[in-house]
């Protein structure tokens, strides 16, 4: 993407109060000031993108910046660690604060919660379809971005299969694909008028992509599942077909209810519903909607009309938290197409950033002391790093 926002339009989108101390010290002079960038919580370090930009910006003013990273891309940042140390000129720093920040947060706390997710299901495939949900074209580039950091990571240290692509052409390259994965939405079961039809058509108009078909539009999720099945005989047994269940919160999948919902988790993972659960995590495990034990009956359902190639995507709701009950539970989840590893609780985004040093000398605000730079201070030695 461009370089969003440009060097000519920062003033405009910088804090008014950065941009007068702008003004104050272009006035009284300039000095070489050192920030401290820190979280409040756990993340993963995605700085990537807001340094690009930090460094341009830097190059169109002539000046230089010194960065110093604590931690590398995809590595595991504490509370309050200082993630990074920039030193430059505060004239040329001081009105880069506010965009800066807001590129760094909320791509953190991404990755945070990819990693988390791909963890908890290392041999299931995830699709980042969180284009939908994103303010825009930037967070939607920061996002994107995150999950492939979280994704890599969890590659690395689990072996997961991590994040295979995701729904955009224009960031699919942070995946290594040459463009976005996906074919239907429910909008053209709706235009076909079956599920089956909408198929077939996909399929002619794109002969050479695997196929994946959305099967809740009509509630007949098992029936219309085995009916694609059925009109497909060579890409179910091939491996070239999947079926996507994407049940709303609601209803039941077909062929489920409260009591054979139980009976397919008492077969298949009894564990999961042993102890205690709240309220969420059962609805996850047993409920409406997409749960464990509805993707456990599909798969079932499909096997034993000996469609055991056909693989499951699931989506809806996909978030940490429902990856851990999914977990729990066994779920043969092939793919999950996730918008949800957004950042839910969005005062956990929150990046700072202190001056503490002024031409080398350091000085910090009172309660800060703990960012002060000390040439004995390493990152802490984690093992999963």
């Amino acid at each position: 993407m461009a370089m969003k926002p440009s060097v000519d339009e920062i003033e405009a989108w910088t804090d008014t109060y950065f941009k007068r101390s702008k003004a104050t010290v272009g006035r009284f002079g300039d000095k070489r000031a050192t920030y401290a960038v820190f979280m409040r919580r756990p993340v993963l370090a995605a700085p990537r993108l807001a340094l690009e930009w930090l460094q341009a910006v830097a190059r169109a003013r002539e000046t230089e910046l010194e960065i110093d990273l604590c931690y590398a891309e995809g590595k595991w940042v504490g509370a309050g660690e200082p993630m990074m140390y920039v030193t430059g000129s505060l004239y040329h720093l001081l009105d880069t604060e506010t965009i800066l920040l807001q590129k760094i947060g909320p791509a953190c706390v991404a990755a945070y919660n990819a990693y988390t997710m791909c963890t908890d299901l290392p041999r299931t495939a995830f699709l980042a379809m969180d284009a939908r949900h994103c303010a825009g074209l930037e967070m939607t580039e920061l996002m994107a971005y995150a999950a492939s950091v979280g994704s890599a990571r969890a590659q690395r240290k689990h072996g997961a299969v991590g994040f295979i692509g995701n729904a955009t052409d224009a960031t699919a390259h942070f995946f290594n694909q040459p463009e976005g994965l996906g074919t239907m939405p429910h909008a053209l079961i709706g235009y076909a008028g079956s599920t089956v039809r909408a198929a077939e058509m996909f399929h002619e108009a794109h002969p050479d992509r695997a196929l994946t078909v959305l099967v809740d539009y009509f509630g007949r999720e098992v029936t219309d599942a085995l009916a694609v099945c059925t009109r497909f005989p060579e890409l179910a047994h091939s491996g070239r077909l999947a079926v996507r269940v994407d049940t709303p919160g609601g209803r039941y999948m077909e062929t489920l209810d409260p009591p054979s919902a139980y009976a397919v988790l008492e077969r298949h993972a009894p564990e999961s519903i042993r102890g205690y659960r709240d309220e969420t995590e059962l609805r996850y495990l047993l409920g409406t909607g997409v749960s464990a034990a509805a993707v456990h009956r599909l798969r079932d359902r499909l096997d034993e009309a000996g469609f055991n190639k056909v693989r499951i995507v699931a989506s809806s709701g996909f978030n940490p938290a429902k990856c851990r009950v999914m977990a729990s539970a066994r779920a043969p989840i092939d793919v999950i197409g996730t918008g949800s590893y957004l950042p839910e609780k969005w005062a956990e985004t929150y990046t700072t950033a202190d001056i503490v040093e002024y031409d080398g000398k350091p000085q910090v605000k009172v309660g800060r002391e703990f960012l002060l730079r000390r040439p004995d201070r390493k990152p802490p030695d984690r093992a999963e790093d």
